[in-house]
């Protein structure tokens, strides 16, 4: 993961000329410092972070740094209003819904979630079932499952993969706490 970008780099990414970053630079829109002795300059990440997001330009493989992405599957409009209040865009939270477990997989591909929630009232069998297709995937074996049951959490949902399992009605902002820490855990642990 780049700390420091030339104005190069940069250009790849927003996809335009360098000197245009360098305009970007000498204007003080965007942030940085010169190499001393030299014309080079080097933009922070994070400061080029703030850049592209404050211009709603595209992050491309900066993305998955920036945005804590979800999928939740088969949550009732009540339930995916209470997650989406808890954990706002604004707060690097990106939320995408799928109403079936063949939904589910698709979104998954294309999303590539860091954490799936899954309301276990799609049934049981077919929570069960995309809990472990996604296991099985390579691209998938460290996604964070949890589940939204209206029963105990039981020992049967840990062994189909479930990271962690909720008991309906819970507090939003409660699931919402615990979704934001075990995705912090997981990008902690990655190399």
């Amino acid at each position: 993961m780049k700390k420091v970008f030339t104005t190069g780099q940069v250009a790849k990414i927003c996809k335009v000329a360098p000197r245009t970053v360098s305009k970007w630079f000498d204007s003080g829109r965007l942030r940085g410092y010169r190499i001393p002795g030299s014309q080079d300059r080097r933009i922070p990440r994070e400061h080029l972070l703030r850049f592209l997001k404050e211009h709603g330009m595209p992050l491309g493989d900066l993305e998955a740094e920036v945005y804590h992405k979800i999928l939740v599957v088969g949550a009732d409009a009540p339930m995916l209003g209470s997650l989406r209040e808890q954990l706002r865009e604004g707060d690097d939270f990106r939320i995408e819904t799928a109403a079936s477990g063949f939904e589910a997989g698709i979104r998954a591909e294309s999303f590539h979630p860091d954490c799936i929630v899954i309301d276990l009232a799609v049934g049981r069998i077919e929570a069960g079932q995309i809990a472990q297709n996604l296991r099985k995937s390579p691209d998938h074996i460290s996604t964070i499952l949890v589940a939204l049951t209206s029963d105990e959490p039981s020992e049967e949902l840990y062994s189909l993969g479930f990271n962690d399992a909720f008991k309906k009605p819970f507090d939003g902002a409660l699931l919402a706490e615990r979704v934001r820490r075990l995705i912090s855990q997981k990008k902690a642990d990655e190399p």
